[in-house]
C-alpha cells in the first residue's frame, strides 16, 4: 500500500502576506479559492516537490506560527542561502552538522523551516 504525503496545512494570520512570503521564497501558487466568507484555500508548492502547503481561512484549528521545523531538502545549502538573501528573506547562516547542512527561516507568523543539504552518510 502506497501512502504519499502531499499537503501540509500551515496556520497563518494574514493569507495575502503569507502568499507574498512563500512566493518570495520560490513556492509556486497552485490554487487560491475563496469558497465562502469563512473559507479561503491557498495551495503553494516548492519547486520540484511532490508535497504542497495550504493556508487560508477556515482550514485548520492550529494557532498561527505553531508549525515547527518543516523541512525542505536541497542540493546546495550555500546556493539556497545566497538566493534567499538576495530575495530579501531573513535566513540563518548555513549550519553544518554531521547529518547535513541547514539554513533556517521563519514565515511572518513564526512557522519555522529547515532547508537541508544532505551530506554523505
Amino acid at each position: 500500500m502506497d501512502m504519499r504525503l502531499e499537503l501540509v496545512m500551515v496556520p497563518v494570520v494574514d493569507v495575502d502576506r503569507a502568499k507574498e512570503f512563500y512566493r518570495a521564497v520560490g513556492f509556486v501558487e497552485d490554487h487560491d479559492h475563496t469558497v465562502s466568507d469563512e473559507v479561503r484555500f491557498v495551495q503553494m508548492t516548492p519547486p520540484g516537490s511532490a508535497c504542497s502547503i495550504a493556508f487560508g481561512r477556515g482550514l485548520t484549528t492550529l494557532p498561527p506560527g505553531s508549525l515547527d521545523n518543516l523541512q525542505l531538502v536541497v542540493a546546495d545549502a550555500d546556493a539556497v542561502h545566497a538566493e534567499l538573501v538576495a530575495r530579501g528573506i531573513e535566513v540563518s547562516e548555513v549550519d553544518d552538522q554531521p547529518w547535513g547542512r541547514f539554513v533556517h527561516l521563519a514565515d511572518p507568523d513564526g512557522n519555522t523551516w529547515a532547508i537541508q543539504q544532505l551530506t554523505s552518510r
